[in-house]
């Protein structure tokens, strides 16, 4: 039997260790989804835009329902109910294409994402006999109901009451907001406290007496998405709606938003090379000076910069997708319990679903604000699509958790799973402490081009160091109170994110270069070094902030002198890297790798 991955086994592991899943190793019942989610985008979606984006969703709804006849709602959805239960991989490939029209996504998410998972993972057999083969045809539309007025982050604060009468039924009392599909949804995952502080998940049907769908929200972006508010008043549950157990509703809430952060990773890939193009196309026509103005160094180096950003995620992204799916193949599906072993095998890489949401969604927001500048004036103008993407993208900051929300449960996660023995991270800072003791420091490898990216694996290393002396100095004086210094562990976070990026193209590369050959991999090989120097700088810039608040005087000094033997001059021509990178991306008039 495989060795199962391990979350977070990059802090600990050295880079390419053990191999990853990457975009190059698609499959050719892959790549067919990927072309057929593509072209039903280009084909059914994207001519209607402008309809959508006014609140057409009766159009919405029959565009979902054309979805559902390709399949395309069946990707998550067990084979006995009529789905195809793809791998994870596949979904997220579809999650990938759909994603150039956020409108679109944001809806057909919040149906096969977060309307359906909480059924599929959760529900019992008479539950998903009767709601999961309509919902995988779009005959059932379906919706997540969390958020309340007063209570965004802090999801199990609701307010929203079920209290279980005589007559055997549950009668729910109670409002929800932001509620994606609301508009047209016709059940819903309602989050109830029971008995005053048992939070459960209810499914209730849309048409029940005492629900009410509120007026359409005015939103700054994904205007094509449906978005209201939902009472409910008296409205009567039977026990039979109750999804998993009375008091558990937090496994399930907490569980979805895993997947949904990694989806939303995901789709910002697809967003993301989308508006790579825009911004390509748009910088070849428009000519300034007598000269298009893809010809200027400025406009090259945002537009490598943009293609390299998305390299790193797509490649953080798809190792996600594999990891996930290597743990998942060993499962039996035949087992009574595999829900919930899926579910703590999705769990394991919850660290790596807050890196993808939080590196995902700053990642396409950068992207669409370069986009919008390569524009000038035009991309200020609802004429061009960058300036819908530059509306739309803003939200991914917000939902499925603010970026702030997953960054502090970013380094929380990593100390709760070495606490408990799950991740060896002291021993990793017993080895940095070693290596401090040393006479001399960690002897630099050659700067110049190396066939196994030998340099590029150092300076990872190097980053790793780093994290691990400036996180133990974090824990050695918090301890226990570490939780509450939340400007300390967003800093850790960044840290972490930071390496698992440079990680995971490293390993990547390598990979393609052993694959292809080294001659054949130039681009791939400036854009890993775009990202391991750059990166690297944030890693070191970031540590010496930490250290400087952890520390004073002499021993702030003896942290300072420490620090210097653990960094390196990563000494990378940028400026000739990017030309590379812009140079490919031009040419192939969209994103290249």
């Amino acid at each position: 039997m495989s060795k199962s991955p391990k979350g977070c086994a990059f802090l600990i592991e050295r880079v390419g260790s053990t191999p990853i899943f990457t975009p190059e190793n698609f499959s050719e019942e892959q790549t067919m989804f990927a072309e057929t989610a593509g072209q039903f985008m280009i084909r059914e979606v994207m001519p209607h835009i402008n309809a959508l984006e006014k609140g057409d969703h009766d159009l919405m709804v029959s565009i979902l329902k054309k979805a559902a006849d390709l399949g395309l709602l069946l990707v998550d959805v067990p084979e006995e109910y009529g789905g195809l239960q793809v791998d994870k991989t596949t979904s997220m490939i579809v999650t990938e294409a759909i994603s150039i029209f956020a409108g679109f996504s944001v809806t057909f998410a919040a149906h096969t994402g977060i309307g359906s998972l909480p059924l599929i993972f959760f529900g019992n057999k008479a539950q998903k006999e009767k709601w999961l083969p309509r919902m995988a045809t779009g005959e059932l539309m379906a919706a997540y109901a969390l958020t309340e007025p007063g209570s965004g982050s802090d999801a199990l604060a609701a307010k929203t009451k079920a209290i279980m009468g005589d007559d055997g039924l549950y009668t729910v009392n109670g409002s929800k907001m932001w509620i994606t599909n609301a508009g047209f949804a016709d059940i819903f995952t309602v989050f109830c406290q029971v008995e005053g502080s048992k939070f459960t998940a209810f499914l209730i049907e849309a048409d029940q007496e005492g629900v009410t769908i509120g007026a359409e929200e005015h939103k700054m972006g994904i205007k094509a998405s449906s978005t209201c508010s939902v009472s409910f008043k008296d409205v009567k549950v039977s026990p039979d709606n109750i999804l998993g157990e009375v008091g558990k509703g937090h496994k399930i809430a907490f569980n979805i938003l895993n997947i949904g952060r990694f989806k939303l990773g995901v789709g910002c890939v697809g967003a993301g090379k989308y508006t790579l193009k825009l911004a390509v196309d748009y910088a070849k026509e428009r000519k300034q000076f007598g000269q298009p103005i893809s010809d200027f160094g400025a406009i090259r180096s945002k537009i490598a910069d943009m293609a390299t950003r998305l390299y790193a995620l797509e490649s953080m992204s798809y190792r996600v997708a594999g990891d996930m799916d290597k743990t998942l193949d060993i499962l039996d599906s035949k087992a009574d319990d595999y829900s919930n072993s899926v579910m703590k095998a999705i769990e394991e890489f919850a660290i790596e679903d807050s890196i993808m949401k939080v590196y995902g969604s700053e990642t396409i927001d950068f992207i669409v604000d370069e986009a919008v500048q390569i524009h000038g004036g035009y991309g200020y103008s609802s004429e061009y699509d960058v300036e819908r993407m530059y509306r739309d993208s803003r939200i991914n900051r917000i939902f499925e958790g603010t970026n702030e929300i997953n960054r502090m449960l970013i380094p929380g996660m990593v100390l709760k799973r070495t606490m408990k023995g799950q991740l060896g991270l002291f021993d990793v800072i017993q080895d940095v402490d070693k290596m401090l003791k040393e006479p001399t420091s960690p002897e630099v490898p050659p700067r110049a081009d190396d066939e196994d990216m030998t340099f590029a694996c150092f300076v990872t290393e190097q980053a790793k160091a780093v994290t691990m002396y400036v996180a133990n100095q974090a824990i050695q004086k918090h301890m226990a109170d570490l939780r509450d210094q939340q400007e300390i562990l967003t800093d850790l976070a960044d840290l972490i994110i930071a390496v698992y990026a440079m990680d995971s193209v490293v390993a990547r590369t390598r990979q393609i270069i052993k694959d292809i050959g080294f001659e054949k991999t130039e681009l791939h090989r400036a854009a890993t070094k775009i990202i391991v120097a750059t990166h690297y700088q944030d890693c070191e810039r970031i540590g010496l902030n930490l250290l400087s608040h952890l520390a004073e005087g002499e021993k702030l000094e003896a942290h300072l002198k420490n620090f210097d033997r653990l960094t390196c001059k990563t000494q990378i021509d940028l400026i000739s890297l990017r030309r590379t990178v812009a140079e490919a991306t031009i040419e192939r008039e969209k994103y290249a790798f």
